[in-house]
């Protein structure tokens, strides 16, 4: 079989939250630190530095456990638009060194090796190139694992062999046994839930993995994903599938003071003017919607069907038509999640109804907070919350929503500054 040579280089940015908060703060440098949603023990960690995981801190860890686990740790709210702007930056200087091929997430990248950037050494010389730059513009605590290998697959299954700061080439040669000491929930795509399903069909190792035949994995994934996966393992370079946006939504950790019954309908009628407006931004409709209260004793979850909408009033309309059915105790979290997403000129349009009306109103709306900044215009209703709920970085996002003029922008560092 005919060698496969290097063809990806793959960037995972370091506990890049909490690497942002130290390289803001210098007191943070080199000691435990945890990024939260907000200051309250009862909310879990989103990012752990790496001072804190020595301890066990880890991503979902429980605040108060997190204190209980490591005493000295600071916990830090989390700023979504520092860490976007941070993002941005790391991109501009990266791309000075090799273009960017796709952005992942907000901490991970991929890069296409060409040409004589295929050669190894001098494959490596690019990755530590990269790392000099963010450490020279961008700042020396933000460390990255990079991973080179035949394919961006492997690239990124490269990156979780050595962290932090890792930087591991794969070549044909190496496969499959330098993928043997990994777990199978280091392959991106494997869950808990993947991994008991493998599991079932004889599959406990990543050797197990490596060494099914197809027609195994076709059977362990229960589709042609798990052949696209056999030709992955060996260093194949397979075109990414497109992928269309299923979802759209938004949730919401409740500060305290709006653990009520008001609080809890007051920031859902607050995320569904959020989502709404990003709804329209993105030129869609849905036609599902899901609306949740996750409680300490017991959550609360409804699935509504409702006629292509991308219209506030109306979402409003439906959310308080099932309201009076809640069940929850002890509120924690609310959220918002629309399904069954489509593009505006995928419907057709209902006579009896007052969609142009409406659409003309949230256009306007729309129009008057992007000029004159977020919530110039906003329902009554939403008075006492509307300025709660702000943007999150979920997975596989780089970028906040900006519901008006200047709304989840950061200045930018002096130091970045030419």
């Amino acid at each position: 079989m005919r060698e496969r040579p290097l063809g990806a280089l793959f960037l995972d940015l370091n506990s890049y939250f909490a690497s942002v908060e130290q390289q803001e703060d210098p007191n943070l440098q080199g000691k435990p630190v945890a990024v939260a949603p907000l200051y309250a023990d009862t909310t879990m960690v989103i990012a752990a530095s790496y001072e804190a995981k020595a301890f066990g801190v880890k991503c979902g860890t429980m605040v108060r456990d997190a204190r209980r686990m490591c005493p000295d740790i600071t916990i830090v709210s989390g700023r979504p638009p520092l860490y976007v702007s941070y993002h941005k930056r790391v991109l501009e200087v990266l791309e000075d060194v090799l273009h960017i091929e796709e952005v992942h997430s907000i901490d991970e990248m991929r890069f296409k090796l060409m040409g004589d950037e295929r050669v190894p050494e001098n494959a490596r010389r690019i990755a530590l190139k990269m790392k000099k730059a963010i450490a020279d513009h961008v700042g020396p605590c933000l460390t990255s694992s990079i991973g080179i290998a035949p394919n961006p697959f492997l690239a990124k299954v490269a990156t979780e062999i050595e962290k932090p700061n890792g930087l591991v080439t794969l070549t044909a040669k190496d496969l499959p046994h330098a993928l043997y000491g990994l777990k199978l929930t280091d392959f991106a795509g494997l869950n808990y839930r993947m991994k008991a399903r493998l599991n079932g069909c004889g599959i406990f190792t990543s050797k197990d993995l490596c060494g099914a035949q197809r027609h195994e994995l076709h059977r362990a994934f229960g589709s042609i994903i798990g052949e696209r996966w056999w030709y992955l393992l060996r260093g194949f370079d397979l075109p990414y599938a497109a992928t269309r946006r299923k979802s759209l939504g938004h949730s919401h950790i409740l500060p305290p003071e709006l653990r009520t019954e008001d609080g809890c309908r007051d920031v859902l009628l607050r995320l569904l003017q959020k989502a709404s407006a990003r709804l329209r931004s993105e030129g869609l409709r849905t036609s599902s919607m899901t609306v949740f209260v996750s409680g300490f004793k017991r959550s609360w979850e409804c699935r509504i069907k409702l006629p292509p909408t991308q219209d506030t009033i109306t979402l409003t309309e439906w959310f308080y038509k099932e309201w009076p059915n809640h069940d929850y105790e002890q509120p924690r979290g609310v959220g918002v999640t629309f399904h069954d997403l489509r593009l505006q000129d995928e419907f057709t349009p209902s006579l009896f109804d007052n969609l142009a009306d409406r659409t003309l109103l949230n256009r306007a709306v729309d129009k008057v907070n992007q000029k004159f900044g977020k919530n110039s215009i906003y329902l009554a209703s939403l008075d006492k919350v509307k300025d709660r709920a702000g943007e999150k970085i979920a997975f596989n996002k780089t970028w906040l929503f900006q519901e008006g003029k200047d709304d989840n922008v950061w200045p930018t560092p002096t130091r970045w500054m030419p």
